[in-house]
């Protein structure tokens, strides 16, 4: 079969061509045109709609070179595996990432109170590292002793404040007896 004189393959393989790069770009500029698809995106995903496309235009190729199924079967087992194939992306992929945390930032205030380790030694009226566990990852911070008294590498710290980044902190067991 041939549309406007191309072989079917040839349609197949430019559609393949042209869609998976403009999906290529959305995924790209997404985050920076996303107002301009709010429009419509809660009733259909750009995202989905390229990636039916390109698995359309794939699919076709792929069974266009490979079977000796008629052009039009060939097109609606495309169309089909397409489908099935978009609607999963959505459902384990797409849906998961939206519902997911934005972010696993942290602000400053966070870690006032928390309870980490000295990972270099923090020296009087002087500046160390400590190092903080949290369900979202590990920070590396400098830090200041709050009294102004040495802290060994190594000892247990409760962070007190943060100015400017620097976490203020006082030994674990000092801090437990005020």
């Amino acid at each position: 079969m041939e549309l406007m004189g191309y072989p079917m393959e040839t349609v197949y393989l430019t559609g393949l061509i042209i869609f998976g790069c403009i999906t290529f770009l959305y995924v790209l500029v997404s985050d920076l045109i996303h107002g301009a698809f709010d429009v419509f995106s809660h009733i259909l995903n750009p995202t989905l709609l390229l990636s039916f496309f390109t698995l359309w235009s794939a699919g076709g190729y792929i069974l266009e070179m490979l079977t000796p199924l008629g052009s039009w079967l060939i097109m609606g087992v495309a169309a089909g595996a397409s489908f099935v194939l978009v609607t999963l992306l959505n459902i384990f992929v797409l849906i998961p990432l939206a519902s997911a945390e934005a972010s696993l930032n942290y602000s400053e205030a966070d870690l006032r109170g928390r309870i980490g380790k000295v990972i270099t030694s923090i020296p009087t009226n002087g500046f160390g590292e400590v190092f903080i566990e949290g369900i979202s990852g590990n920070i590396a911070k400098t830090a200041v002793s709050l009294n102004n008294e040495p802290i060994g590498q190594g000892e247990k710290i409760l962070i007190v404040d943060v100015k400017t980044g620097v976490v203020h902190v006082l030994p674990y067991e000092q801090a437990a007896m005020l």
